[in-house]
């Protein structure tokens, strides 16, 4: 199926709806519950090609699509207050959970979601 020289990792990604469902938008909290199975599946179905499959599950991340949320007091508030490292989430903090997920030092880690989410998950 794969021919593969050396290791190799896929990363997924996914969302914290990956963990929690969203009445505002079912379809959407469904798929990225699809991608944590998804990843788990793969993890196992590909870990005997030396594949290591995982995903990221971002937070709350100050993008272009974020914009809204982030400029509206009110709303930037809420998610704060949730939020226990109290800050929006950079692109960069997304990169550095990829970087590590395909780095050695993670050579023994499959079939996760990463929450990249400053703890909102645990609130």
């Amino acid at each position: 199926m794969f021919d593969l020289s050396g290791k190799s990792a896929l990363i997924i990604g996914g969302t914290g709806g990956s963990f929690f469902g969203r009445g505002v938008a079912p379809a959407y909290s469904s798929s990225k519950g699809g991608i944590a199975q998804l990843t788990k599946s793969l993890a196992i179905a590909w870990a005997a090609y030396n594949i290591r499959v995982n995903a990221i599950a971002p937070g709350w991340i100050a993008t272009p699509l974020t914009q809204t949320l982030w400029e509206d007091p009110a709303r930037s508030a809420a998610i704060l207050a949730r939020t226990p490292l109290n800050r929006w989430g950079q692109p960069e903090d997304k990169a550095g959970a990829v970087v590590f997920l395909c780095s050695p030092a993670a050579a023994f880690i499959t079939g996760v979601i990463l929450p990249v989410d400053g703890g909102y998950l645990i609130t």
